[in-house]
């Protein structure tokens, strides 16, 4: 058993595999800037140590055998700079999950733009029905297990799964996450321009993934969006057996006779042409059939059957704000929440949603938080990807102060454009210090009977959804 301390514990990932080697037997503790619930209550609940607020008394009175530095943590840090100038043993979160976690077990590993969180959880879950005992590592809380990261339950070698993401690993390894996950079988859903922060532009992206599929080895297997160019063209220079998922007829796996009703999707799948049979899955929209049909996929490589696979797809549970919907109010609005801050998740969330709640006003409001989003670079995508919705609120951009009025997002030129396309629009925070009070009630004042409200941030959207239970007596 080693002494770990994890420098930046309340990030989710980090918290998830604080916990995950504490019940491997690891002494664990951490410290972060400020801890809140759900982080907060997640590390009380499995009695991990941590401290509130960085100071250099925080880490030397533990005294660690190793230091698991957080990508969001740089230079500066007080305690950072104690392990340094100590020689204290630095380690990223994803080379820990390598050695620690990965280690001799097949590795799954889930990439892409979109679709990375329900993805990983539907492939964990099928693995657990199908008594695989897998470990796995989301980047969110998986419903079907309530926590993020877990060893694999089995003493020889088995499988672990783990989502995939591109953003870079530590302030002494700018490598994206996915680099660190020795893939036997990877999939990748898709690959647009994200992460303004730390890439540059979409060939960037691109780079970061093919590096990742060259690490695949030559008799692993790679599954790709067959119907993304982008993630194809990638997947082309694969050393590895490649095979496609998507709508398009001519991919390895397709999907046919899709139906969405009351939350749950039909749909027939078909591998090389050849039915595997009809499956149902509580989830719905384009998107997630497709993030459906790579699971599947995987699973197969994996070596479970289709007859098991069919069995645990009813059975599995959306991750937390991935379509998460709340109803039971008093005038029969339904509130959706979401992850979607990128306009192509926007879209396909919004219509997803006038899918399935046909001939109700959608009410969307978004909040542009991301790195990528509060700057100007999506701002004509931006203004078309609210088409289902009737209704925009825009939130407040998080954090404006970090970049020039010429390169940050101009929610003003936004609302013009909307409207131009007959939106009824409500920028928020107008009143920084009324905010989100004021997107609530700007709601009371325009909901209508059975209207649909989708809350759409990758935060907590200043825990306007809590206001808004609270207010819409929930």
């Amino acid at each position: 058993m080693s002494s770990i301390y994890f420098l930046g514990i309340g990030g989710t990932a980090m918290a998830s595999v604080a916990v995950a080697l504490s019940h491997s037997g690891h002494a664990v503790s951490g410290s972060d800037s400020a801890l809140y619930p759900p982080m907060s209550t997640y590390l009380d609940a499995h009695n991990i140590r941590y401290f509130n607020g960085f100071s250099e008394e925080n880490i030397s009175r533990v005294n660690p055998d190793l230091v698991v530095v957080g990508n969001a943590v740089s230079r500066g840090n007080c305690e950072l700079e104690y392990a340094l100038e100590r020689h204290l043993k630095l380690i990223s979160m994803p080379e820990l999950v390598r050695k620690e976690l990965i280690a001799n077990n097949t590795s799954l590993v889930i990439t892409g733009t979109h679709g990375k969180t329900t993805t990983t959880s539907l492939v964990a879950w099928l693995l657990e029905y199908g008594n695989l005992k897998p470990g796995f590592l989301v980047g969110g809380i998986p419903e079907n297990f309530t926590i993020g990261c877990r060893p694999s339950g089995r003493e020889d070698a088995g499988f672990f799964v783990t989502e995939g993401d591109e953003y870079d690993t530590a302030f002494f390894d700018k490598r994206s996450k996915f680099m660190l996950y020795r893939p036997d079988i990877a999939i990748i859903n898709n690959i647009e321009f994200d992460h303004a922060d730390i890439f540059d532009s979409l060939e960037d992206i691109r780079k970061s993934f093919r590096l990742f599929v060259n690490l695949i080895p030559r008799n692993g297997t790679l599954l790709v969006n067959g119907d993304d160019p982008e993630a194809c063209a990638v997947a082309s220079k694969a050393f590895c057996r490649t095979e496609r998922f998507g709508f398009d007829q001519e991919c390895e796996w397709t999907a046919k006779d899709m139906n969405t009703e009351e939350n749950v999707t039909t749909f027939s799948i078909f591998h090389l042409g050849n039915p595997q049979g009809k499956v149902r899955i509580p989830l719905f929209g384009k998107h997630n059939i497709m993030n459906t049909l790579a699971a599947v996929a995987a699973a197969r490589h994996a070596g479970l059957s289709m007859e098991t696979i069919a069995e645990a797809l009813p059975l599995f549970k959306r991750p937390k704000r991935r379509m998460e919907i709340t109803e039971g109010f008093e005038s029969g609005i339904t509130l959706i929440e979401d992850f979607a801050h990128h306009p192509t998740a926007i879209k396909a969330t919004l219509e997803a949603v006038s899918e399935l709640c046909i001939g109700r006003r959608i009410v969307a409001c978004f909040e542009p938080r991301s790195n990528t989003t509060t700057r100007n670079i999506f701002q004509k995508e931006l203004a078309r990807c609210f088409g289902p919705a009737s209704v925009v609120v825009m939130g407040m951009v998080h954090r404006p102060e970090r970049y020039a009025p010429d390169d940050r997002l101009d929610t003003e030129k936004l609302r013009r454009e909307l409207e131009e396309r007959e939106k009824t629009v409500f920028l928020a925070g107008s009143q920084p210090d009324d905010y989100p009070a004021d997107i609530v009630r700007f709601l009371k004042s325009t909901l209508k009977k059975n209207d649909v409200v989708v809350f759409m941030s990758n935060g907590s959207f200043s825990s306007l959804k809590t206001l808004f239970l609270d207010n819409f007596g929930k």
